[in-house]
């Protein structure tokens, strides 16, 4: 087995939570603004693209070092071994993004590598004429901060988020990684009730039950590095055998969505059901400020509307005020609410126990947490 450097890339404000993934399956890490670094071999890219809920992407670094001219990048770029990676056939799209760099032009910066890797895969593969790429696909990003070049290949493919459940949507999905955050963050163990008042297509109910059974998130889909070469089909054979091994499919839980409004209902039921939760999560059209409950120290965690357009902001915030007063009879409960509305501890009438910065997209976010009593 091959060591690699390895990265899982995150969302801002989540790289903590990822860091303990990465650590819960037994590897060891360090943290960077929306990155978390470890070691690992062929069957820790396969398990980490399972298992990671939180995090964005799983990519191999294959290089780091200065790049101040394109002479500079170029050279770098062709010493890399990239025949350890790339079959003769690969089929290698390069991207890129640079940020405070003397090497500013993008679309300069990913030409410059891919000739350079050209040039290196001619030389080793022993080829005069142009390389076909008919084959498997390496996704190849170039990026350059503060003139540092940092070359990596995407093991993941499509985003992590996409789990392969999630049918139709919203107008403002909330991203499955971001909402198996929110349930990360909560704590939440499957014994205690679950609730999500704003349910809309079901994400945060979808992500508490994949959780509460242990089922890793990325068991039913594939990913771009299954097709390498090197990726031999038995190490995603034990990888998958080892998740299914682990999931707890005859846990019992108690989990509910809820949304006022009846079409997104029907998107929660069928997104359950391709995800196999059809049985365990109920979902029904309701008012928030509905609720009731006969059960203790359950968990709340919804994902309000934010009242951006003409007329809602109103009522979302007779909706919160009104929950501030429903949820005073139920002091065992704990609530989360992620939130772009500044005022949302004013209006629900208590001050959250704890506020945690988080990005929904590109807006800005605070997750209120109003901690219930123990029981």
């Amino acid at each position: 087995m091959t060591k690699f450097q390895l990265v899982a890339t995150a969302a801002m404000g989540l790289e903590s939570i990822v860091a303990q993934e990465v650590q819960d399956l037994g590897y060891e890490t360090r943290v960077e603004n929306g990155k978390v670094y470890f070691e690992g071999d062929e069957i820790a890219i396969a398990r980490c693209n399972l298992w990671l809920r939180v995090a964005d992407r799983v990519k191999i670094v294959v290089a780091e070092f200065p790049a101040h001219t394109f002479d500079q990048l170029f050279e770098s770029t062709k010493a890399i071994e990239w025949e350890k990676y790339l079959p003769v056939d690969a089929a290698f799209p390069v991207s890129g993004k640079s940020v405070k760099s003397k090497l500013f032009s993008v679309p300069d910066c990913q030409a410059i590598v891919k000739k350079a890797i050209v040039e290196r895969m001619k030389l080793h593969y022993k080829r005069l004429g142009f390389l076909d790429e008919s084959g498997a696909t390496f996704k190849i990003e170039i990026s350059i901060l503060k003139d540092v070049a940092t070359l990596t290949i995407d093991t993941s493919g499509a985003g992590l988020h996409k789990r392969g459940y999630r049918q139709l949507q919203g107008e403002a999905p909330l991203k499955e990684t971001l909402a198996a955050a929110l349930v990360k963050i909560s704590k939440w163990s499957p014994g205690r009730p679950f609730i999500d008042l704003f349910c809309g297509s079901g994400t945060i109910p979808l992500e508490a039950a994949m959780i509460g059974q242990n089922i890793a998130p990325g068991y039913n889909r594939d990913f771009i590095s299954e097709q390498w070469n090197w990726m031999s089909s038995t190490i995603w054979d034990e990888a998958r055998n080892e998740a299914d091994d682990l999931a707890n499919y005859d846990q019992p839980l108690e989990i509910i969505g809820s949304d006022i409004d009846h079409r997104m209902i029907t998107i929660a039921q069928d997104n359950a059901l391709e995800a196999g939760f059809a049985d365990l999560i109920t979902f029904k059209q309701m008012q928030a400020t509905d609720f009731t409950t006969k059960l203790t120290d359950g968990v709340i965690i919804s994902n309000p509307p934010y009242g951006e357009r003409i007329g809602e902001k109103e009522i979302i915030e007779q909706v919160i005020r009104e929950l501030g007063t429903v949820m005073n009879q139920y002091p065992t409960w704990s609530v989360y609410l992620l939130s772009s509305m500044e005022n949302l501890e004013a209006l629900y009438g208590k001050k959250a126990t704890k506020k945690r910065k988080l990005f929904n997209g590109f807006i800005r976010t605070d997750l209120y947490q109003f901690w219930g009593q123990k029981s």
